[in-house]
């Protein structure tokens, strides 16, 4: 018997998990009705399970008691899976060379039931620079990120986002599944990635993989800017330079 199938399961725990996922973007507060509409479960369904989450911190009512939005006990959590990270720990010190270097903001991501998720970030000190921050998903099909994740994964990971459809984000995104997979099998032939302004118009970036010790891709490491900051003749050199610095995370991770 497959130990992980949905008979598995506890009906109770996926609620309140679905109830935590609820209060993201626009409904960072919610009260009760708001939280079953978003749900689907029954009033008296989603209120018990918010009194029990509020009761053990992973909610917080709002001032006027009506309301409810996450808890601190998540940050916690939260926190202490990104220091299990061993390759985040790896990287930062990485990740600071190259922004001392290239003046540029440099991110660390990893796969996340299809997205890729911020899990660090080294910003530059120009005053006008990228939006990434720790947390933030963005979508993989269009980002350098998400790209080199896409190229380097499991196909039976990546395949349901390669089967489309993919959205249009500024007229660069690539919405086309055969032009992906050739721009993915380009990214494996040389080792790195490029987004130019497909999933916000002036940014840009170049990613690489960072693998564990078995070989396996585990993050992206990108170098991400304002396409106005950057010369289209020093990609040679930042990709290079991720490369070098991601081989050397790789050994630690």
């Amino acid at each position: 018997m497959d130990r992980d199938s949905k008979s598995y399961n506890v009906r109770a725990v996926e609620r309140a998990m679905q109830i935590l996922c609820s209060f993201q973007g626009q409904h960072a507060t919610m009260g009760v009705s708001e939280v079953a509409q978003a749900t689907g479960l029954h009033k008296a369904t989603a209120h018990r399970i918010l009194t029990t989450l509020v009761s053990t911190g992973f909610l917080e009512r709002t001032s006027d008691g009506d309301r409810f939005r996450l808890g601190l006990r998540l940050m916690e959590l939260g926190l202490g899976a990104l220091r299990s990270l061993d390759f985040r720990r790896a990287a930062v010190p990485y990740m600071q060379q190259l922004v001392e270097r290239f003046q540029e903001s440099c991110t660390l991501s990893v796969w996340d039931r299809g997205r890729m998720l911020y899990v660090e970030v080294v910003y530059s000190e120009h005053d006008l620079t990228i939006g990434a921050r720790v947390g933030r998903h963005l979508p993989v099909h269009c980002t350098a990120s998400g790209k080199v994740l896409l190229a380097f994964l499991p196909p039976k990971v990546t395949e349901p986002i390669l089967c489309g459809p993919l959205a249009a984000y500024t007229e660069k995104t690539i919405t086309s599944p055969d032009r992906l997979r050739e721009e993915l099998k380009l990214v494996r032939e040389r080792g790195y990635a490029t987004a130019h302004q497909e999933f916000e118009m002036g940014i840009g970036a170049i990613s690489v993989p960072i693998r564990d010790i078995d070989g396996k891709v585990v993050a992206a490491m990108s170098v991400a800017f304002p396409t106005s900051r950057l010369k289209a003749e020093r990609v040679p050199e930042i990709a290079q330079a991720l490369l070098e610095a991601a081989n050397a995370i790789s050994a630690h991770a």
